[in-house]
């Protein structure tokens, strides 16, 4: 919070006029109770976070893991590991068509009773 001058002045009278000036040492007193040790207990949790990262920056070993292999007949496959010449070759001439087997004819629509 920052708070200026003028609204520092005006809070103090505000609380004044709300609590009067026998509480208001009081009321201060536990604010600033309460204040302190929101300090404290916030410089502790950070504390134990910082310890807790430091362990484990300690504990972690770089682990080396092995190369992946892109699967066969991928873009990357192909992409590094370019296919030899003899391969494209014979990719490219055409192919023997094996003799041709019978198609089999789809089977007859079934039939309509006419509407009567």
């Amino acid at each position: 919070m920052n708070l200026g001058f003028s609204e520092m002045v005006f809070l103090f009278i505000l609380a004044l006029l709300i609590f009067g000036p026998k509480k208001l040492p009081e009321i201060g007193r536990q604010v600033g109770r309460f204040m302190n040790e929101f300090k404290r207990a916030s410089n502790e949790f950070r504390s134990q976070i910082e310890s807790e990262i430091n362990a484990l920056e300690v504990d972690v070993k770089p682990q080396i893991l092995p190369p992946l292999q892109a699967p066969l007949n991928s873009l990357a496959s192909r992409i590094f590991n370019p296919p030899s010449s003899e391969k494209i070759e014979a990719a490219a001439a055409p192919v023997a068509e094996p003799a041709s087997a019978p198609v089999p004819e789809p089977p007859p629509a079934p039939k309509v009773a006419p509407d009567a």
